[in-house]
């Protein structure tokens, strides 16, 4: 069975103590020996060790705090499209991407819709401001290899894959909900840097992002079935917990890591950030956890 463990828990915590203490949490991920760290900078951000060792990239992922939105939103909100005043999401971009060291003029976006198309991302892709009227359709992932280029990829439970090809400086960011996981954008993403790059799957390096953990993540026969038609039995006894009220505990990182494994890439190579939104839902926004009414949460990757 599944036996999930709450690392870091804010349900303790008002903001107001987490905000006056600094954002001084730490994850770690005791299988791997991996894990995250949340950075207290003029906006708190989450960083991961498996990136952070490399000085040819910069990245990010953001939580719900030091920004200005308000209600459901509140207060670090990085979505147009869900009702907040765009006047206050663009003002977060501004506070997430400082912190970061990025700009906003140099951000790709793209409008995901739970697919698995990946998108060569360039200087002209950069959308600044104009988002909400150039935000790339039908993208759900997002590589390159040139500088003042961040790659953008939004969530609220769907895992974030970001990658890391230090032998030919390229990097990549994919959003993989339970379709996108099932269409195995991990193993897409890698073919479409080997392509692109000459990315060896060998050398990459790999985060499997803050998204839902198996103990949250409740699904349905329907989902299942498509599980069922697209992994092994062996990956699918690792993955799906049944339950005695006909419905799934579906663990999406353990499923996204034996995607990239599969696709080449060695297993210390992959690391899972072991942070779950849903459990978090004080500092990340959750879908879920929310019933539907909550902001976003972005990844940001780039080349110094």
């Amino acid at each position: 069975m599944y036996n999930e463990k709450i690392l870091f828990d804010l349900e303790k915590d008002s903001l107001v103590t987490v905000e006056k203490n600094g954002y001084s949490g730490v994850w770690y991920n005791e299988r791997h020996q991996l894990g995250s760290r949340l950075v207290s900078k003029d906006v708190p951000y989450i960083e991961f060790p498996e990136l952070k060792q490399f000085d040819f990239l910069k990245h990010g992922f953001s939580t719900r705090l030091g920004g200005v939105s308000e209600g459901a939103f509140q207060t670090l909100n990085l979505s147009y499209s869900r009702g907040d005043v765009k006047e206050s999401v663009t003002e977060n971009y501004k506070r997430i991407l400082g912190s970061l060291h990025m700009n906003l003029e140099d951000v790709v976006f793209s409008d995901q819709v739970h697919d698995t198309k990946i998108h060569v991302a360039s200087k002209k892709d950069c959308q600044g401001t104009a988002y909400g009227e150039k935000k790339l359709a039908g993208i759900d992932g997002l590589i390159t290899n040139e500088k003042d280029v961040v790659l953008c990829t939004t969530y609220a439970d769907c895992v974030p894959l970001f990658f890391a090809d230090p032998k030919n400086k390229a990097i990549g960011a994919a959003h993989s909900g339970w379709k996108g996981t099932v269409g195995k954008i991990g193993a897409k993403t890698i073919q479409k840097m080997a392509k692109e790059y000459g990315t060896k799957a060998e050398d990459l390096h790999c985060v499997i992002g803050p998204s839902i953990c198996v103990s949250c993540y409740e699904v349905s026969k329907d989902v299942i079935d498509q599980i069922e038609q697209n992994f092994t039995g062996e990956i699918i006894r690792q993955c799906v917990f049944p339950k005695e009220n006909g419905k799934y505990q579906l663990d999406l990182w353990m499923l996204n890591q034996q995607i990239l494994i599969e696709a080449g890439m060695p297993k210390e190579r992959v690391s899972i950030s072991n942070v779950c939104t849903c459990c978090n839902h004080t500092l990340l926004f959750s879908h879920r956890a929310s019933g539907g009414k909550r902001g976003n949460l972005c990844g940001f990757i780039a080349l110094a």
